[in-house]
């Protein structure tokens, strides 16, 4: 088989479903390939960003591989910014260069698309990646390519792959599967019974779980040991979506002071805090991290193990959660309340529209016709899915960077086949919005949600008396039609709730429905997290 077909299989065997990307020069031989093998579904949208953040979505949504595919300079360097939020949420993207060929890089002139070096685009490229890999020799192209798909699965980071456009049908060997990093196994025991002492001798433990245990697909483990053991499991705000089924011992999720009281309390007393897959990042700890106890927490995450003042390396989780499970003998369904279920019962009146209405309505919407896996921008709507029923959740909490929220959607139903909620402000809809009108291509028919304030509202709340955070009236829905679609402008709950009904049943193509809001209108958990941040002078 040529290159491209060996590099198609081996991303196939390691888990992706399909790619997403966009055409050009540099990339078009490799193109040709997946059109015509079509080993892998393939995707194109309108802009690089776009395709950076849908792959990124399918991959965390599946807990695999998610993939990219664009055009040397111009193209990769519109997707490093996707690849950058990747990189910093731990998702395990595969970011595929075209690449130039290897004859015309000796012709001695600039190359089109060139910054400064040709190989400037794999030293920046190197920054927010786990590993890299120049496919310049098609002799060991298959151990390149084992190599860096086992370090994107192992670590959960991007990595990235220049493919030189003129070796794209060069003879290539099968890449077989390079073999798992080694694991002491004595090293992962002695550290399961060293912390399983500490949770049996804890009178309040409890499971802080994050995002790692989505990324390698340990839901079901965590929240059998966790019933195992009677123990209550918080989520960070970027694990959010995770443990939802009812048998799931989440007691809901923990932003410091600017979450939950009853979660809040539950961890920060909590005598053994067991924090799995944890990112400690502000909007994880609600700017509360110095009231947990670190020298009493145990940190699991990163392949490293923090117990008090010493820690144990090169312990992936699932060998740990493992570990844990052989030593948990208990099998008792936990008696733990859940002291945060978000409820809905909006009043369907005249009274005009703010963000907590719209979980409101969408909590009342999964209660008749069931939930729906929500993808959101960053912003306002981010937090007010902190209202709204536990269910699959994706969004950028940690990196927040604005546009994830419609590509990621029509990421994840072209990956799952399932329709998704996505929620998204005026501002980030600005910038990605417009892919909605590749939806009737692929038959996508996605629930959007816009909160429109005419604002970046949340920078207003840090700097509320300025101007410039101000925004014109796009009216989106009245441009739902042209791109495909149909689209609802509300003002007043009564409208919000007709809208949503209607585009909830109304499928084959995608729904807009446009909530006018008054600037200055947010959500309860969004004022507490800005109040909670401007008390402790960050900004």
């Amino acid at each position: 088989m040529n290159l491209a077909q060996s590099l198609l299989h081996a991303l196939k065997n390691h888990g992706a479903k399909e790619i997403f990307g966009i055409p050009g020069d540099f990339i078009l031989p490799f193109f040709k390939v997946m059109e015509e093998s079509k080993i892998l579904p393939f995707y194109t949208l309108s802009h690089e960003p776009a395709v950076g953040f849908a792959a990124d979505a399918a991959g965390r949504e599946n807990s695999t591989l998610g993939v990219v595919a664009v055009t040397y300079g111009a193209g990769a360097f519109n997707v490093l910014n996707a690849a950058t939020g990747a990189y910093a949420e731990k998702s395990p993207l595969v970011i595929i260069s075209g690449g130039p060929g290897l004859q015309e890089s000796r012709l001695g002139l600039l190359l089109h698309h060139q910054a400064k070096t040709l190989d400037s685009q794999l030293k920046i490229f190197s920054e927010i990646t786990c590993d890299q890999a120049v496919l310049n020799n098609p002799k060991t192209a298959h151990k390149q390519i084992a190599q860096v798909l086992r370090s994107c699965k192992e670590h959960s980071r991007p990595v990235y792959i220049e493919i030189p456009r003129d070796l794209t049908f060069d003879h290539c060997e099968e890449v077989m599967p390079a073999p798992a990093s080694p694991v002491d196994a004595n090293a992962v025991s002695a550290c399961a019974d060293e912390i399983f002492k500490r949770l049996e001798a804890a009178e309040k433990p409890v499971v802080m779980a994050g995002v790692e245990i989505r990324r390698f697909n340990l839901e079901k483990k965590l929240s059998r040991l966790a019933q195992k053991l009677c123990m209550p499991v918080a989520t960070t705000f970027m694990g959010r979506g995770l443990l939802t089924e009812e048998e799931d011992p989440l007691i809901g999720t923990y932003m410091g002071l600017s979450g939950c009281k009853k979660v809040k309390e539950a961890v920060e007393s909590s005598d053994a805090l067991l924090m799995l897959g944890v990112i400690f990042a502000d909007t994880n700890f609600g700017v509360s991290k110095s009231r947990i106890n670190l020298t009493t927490s145990i940190t699991a995450a990163d392949r490293t193990v923090n117990l008090g003042y010493h820690s144990y390396h090169e312990i992936p989780l699932e060998h740990l959660i493992d570990a844990l499970l052989k030593r948990a003998d208990k099998n008792v369904a936990p008696n733990i309340q859940k002291p945060c279920v978000p409820k809905g019962g909006l009043i369907a009146d005249n009274a005009k529209i703010v963000p907590h209405d719209i979980a409101k309505a969408v909590n009342d919407l999964f209660e008749v016709d069931g939930k729906m896996k929500i993808v959101s921008d960053v912003g306002d709507c981010l937090f007010t899915t902190v209202s709204i029923q536990p269910t699959s959740l994706t969004g950028p909490a940690y990196y927040a960077g604005m546009g994830f929220g419609v590509p990621a959607g029509m990421g994840v139903q072209a990956t799952t086949g399932e329709r998704p909620l996505i929620l998204v402000g005026d501002g980030a809809f600005q910038m990605t919005g417009w892919e909605l009108g590749n939806c009737r291509r692929y038959g996508w028919d996605p629930l959007v949600i816009v909160f429109n304030n005419c604002s970046w509202e949340m920078l207003r709340t840090f700097q509320p008396d300025v101007g410039f955070n101000d925004l014109d009236d796009w009216k989106f829905a009245a441009l739902a039609t042209i791109l495909g679609g149909d689209g609802y402008r509300v003002q007043t709950r009564a409208e919000l709730k007709d809208a949503l009904d209607k585009a909830y049943a109304t499928r084959g193509k995608f729904q807009l429905v446009e909530v006018m809001m008054d600037r200055k209108a947010i959500s309860p958990t969004l004022k507490r997290f800005t109040d909670a941040i401007k008390a402790a002078k960050i900004v």
